[in-house]
């Protein structure tokens, strides 16, 4: 939130501005005063009429408070936390005799929804302030500590990153703990989060949200147009498309938006991306779209039940026995990754087995051997994105034709790379090492050394959950003219058939890779979640 940035602290025409103080409350407060603090589960957009508010970093067990940036008259002060439901993790005071306008989160919602120019502006500071807060003493505000080599940590990291949450972790040496050691820390507290300097030993992904007022919390009564059960390309498609067309909508993802392809390196073949898009960037632009449009984002956030509870109305359960009540619902929920069936897989999913090839997954293997098995785009865009990075690749294709399922472009590239080893017609057959993944056999070849072994070998459908609705022997969910007709006695009473998209169970539909006959594509899935909401509109009128 620098001072003198134009884009974090636009300068706004007279017309402008006025246009914005219309959905404040107008207050008067004192020098000292504290307009919100860090920890506040609600606070409002501040407009400063006259004076000065700073916004601060209060003060951690280990450092003195910070002043991150001072915003005078005729400004606005909040961050992107403000569309996400996040609370605060900043405090803003005044400094000399002030007044401000509140903006609740409702009025700045409705302001969203009616001034696409003051939407644009505010949107554009919210985003670049949460982009330099990333880089400043803000972000001690959450800190992760962990061992290096923890799946638990980087699970910490992964839902911090795919989030977009301000913070900062610190790895540590496997069986070392430095400084920490002196605070009490035992290897057995990691993963540590601290939050506003208070720590939570431990620490998984559904803590640390609850603790930011990231989870579900229902209003009384409340029943909500549509939710989307899953956050990849195909569900915040849908929740974007329904938010944006008028729908009360709430996104719910199992770890954090973006599905399969927020692990993706590179994506070549969408509309749009000439020179490529990795999939981080695409989720990290569709996700602030959802927040645009309204779309109330909970993660980590498991459905564990659907249940038509009356004519219209069902209830979707989430793990921690709270209740979702929506009109409709669309499952996005897409697949699990699958494993190979070797011994000691297990021991090295903690230290060694990765299902994604980011950045994130990069910092683990940098310029060490790696070993990529599959035969599709993904592990072809692995095996390119590791190597162009300083690591040797060994790619195990099981079929004996690597063309087979993998694009022109992909295998062109791979065949001409000397830093990518191509062993079609191969399986991994064995795994080795102590605390962590160093040797890995391929029945062809023999043992290779390896830091990292990176699996792209498909998904299950994630359906296990949904046992009332019609699916295939694969699992996979049948919608609209695909549902077994022996499913089809329940729509006599509506007069009417299955719509698009639609599964067994009225008002509940599928969409992306948990859908019977989608094609797996990203592109495709974006497609299929947008077109499931035209069909959620006639449903529901």
């Amino acid at each position: 939130m620098a001072d003198v940035d134009p884009v974090q602290q636009p300068t706004l025409t007279d017309a402008q501005w006025e246009r914005l103080r219309g959905f404040g409350v107008p207050e008067q407060v004192e020098a000292g005063d504290y307009v919100f603090r860090s920890g506040d589960r609600e606070y409002d957009l501040i407009l400063v009429d006259e004076g000065e508010i700073e916004i601060v970093r209060d003060s951690l067990f280990w450092i003195e408070e910070a002043v991150i940036a001072h915003s005078g008259p005729r400004t606005f002060v909040g961050e992107l936390g403000l569309l996400n439901g996040q609370g605060a993790f900043l405090s803003a005071r005044a400094t000399a005799p002030t007044r401000v306008l509140r903006v609740s989160r409702p009025e700045l919602r409705r302001l969203m929804a009616e001034d696409d120019e003051l939407c644009d502006i505010i949107l554009h500071a919210l985003w670049a302030r949460r982009e330099s807060l990333r880089r400043g003493p803000a972000a001690l505000t959450l800190k992760f500590v962990g061992s290096s080599t923890s799946s638990d940590f980087l699970a910490l990291q992964r839902f911090a990153e795919r989030l977009d949450l301000v913070h900062k972790t610190v790895a540590l040496a496997p069986g070392e703990l430095g400084t920490h050691e002196k605070l009490g820390v035992s290897e057995d507290d990691l993963p540590i989060a601290y939050i506003q300097g208070e720590p939570l030993s431990n620490a998984t992904p559904g803590m640390v949200a609850e603790r930011l007022g990231l989870s579900y919390q229902a209003d009384s009564d409340e029943v909500v147009d549509l939710v989307v059960i899953g956050g990849g390309p195909a569900g915040l498609a849908a929740a974007i498309y329904g938010a944006s067309e008028g729908l009360s909508t709430v996104l719910l993802d199992a770890v954090a938006p973006g599905g399969q392809a927020a692990s993706t390196s590179r994506i070549e073949n969408f509309l749009g991306f000439p020179f490529g898009v990795s999939g981080g960037d695409l989720i990290g632009q569709a996700s602030l779209q959802a927040l645009k449009f309204g779309v109330r984002v909970y993660a980590p956030c498991e459905a564990v039940r659907l249940d038509p509870v009356e004519e219209r109305q069902l209830d979707v359960t989430l793990a921690d026995g709270r209740i979702i009540r929506a009109r409709s619902a669309i499952v996005t929920s897409g697949a699990a990754y699958r494993r190979l069936s070797l011994e000691r897989w297990t021991d090295f999913e903690r230290s060694g087995i990765y299902y994604a090839a980011t950045q994130l997954e990069l910092r683990q293997v940098r310029d060490a051997p790696v070993v990529v098995v599959g035969g599709a785009n993904s592990a072809g865009q692995a095996s390119l994105y590791l190597a162009a990075n300083g690591c040797p690749v060994h790619l195990v294709v099981r079929g004996s034709e690597l063309g087979t399922r993998m694009s022109s472009y992909l295998v062109d590239r791979l065949m001409e790379d000397p830093r990518v080893q191509v062993h079609t017609g191969a399986n991994v057959v064995g795994l080795d090492g102590g605390a962590g993944l160093e040797r890995v056999r391929i029945d062809s070849f023999g043992d290779v050394e390896a830091r990292g072994l990176f699996c792209f070998i498909g998904a299950d459908p994630a359906t296990g959950w949904l046992p009332s609705l019609d699916r295939d022997a694969d699992g996979f969910l049948r919608t609209g003219t695909d549902i077994a007709a022996q499913s089809l006695a329940q729509w006599q009473r509506l007069g009417r058939e299955p719509l698009p998209f639609e599964t067994s169970v009225p008002r509940v539909f599928a969409a992306g890779d948990v859908r019977r006959g989608s094609m797996k594509r990203v592109a495709a899935a974006v497609g299929e979640g947008s077109s499931a909401v035209a069909s959620v509109h006639r449903a529901l009128a």
